[in-house]
């Protein structure tokens, strides 16, 4: 299962999503949606909330867009 670590200021969120698996990648992206949902509401009230999904997809793309490029055509 993959880890978040909050504390580690040395290494942003989109550092961590960039050394996480496939399988992690998209594990952390189902907890994140499970997690919202179960907030729901209360996730309206924080002021910086960190853009999970688009930065999940963003990383699945450019992971997709490189394999692509590997391929033999």
């Amino acid at each position: 299962m993959a880890h978040f670590l909050p504390q580690s200021s040395n290494f942003a969120l989109e550092e961590q999503i960039r050394t996480l698996a496939d399988d992690e990648l998209l594990d952390f992206w189902e907890e994140a949606q499970h997690l919202e949902k179960f907030l729901g509401d209360e996730l309206s009230d924080v002021g910086s909330t960190v853009e999970y999904e688009r930065l999940i997809l963003l990383e699945l793309q450019f992971r997709s867009s490189r394999r692509s490029l590997r391929l033999p055509i």
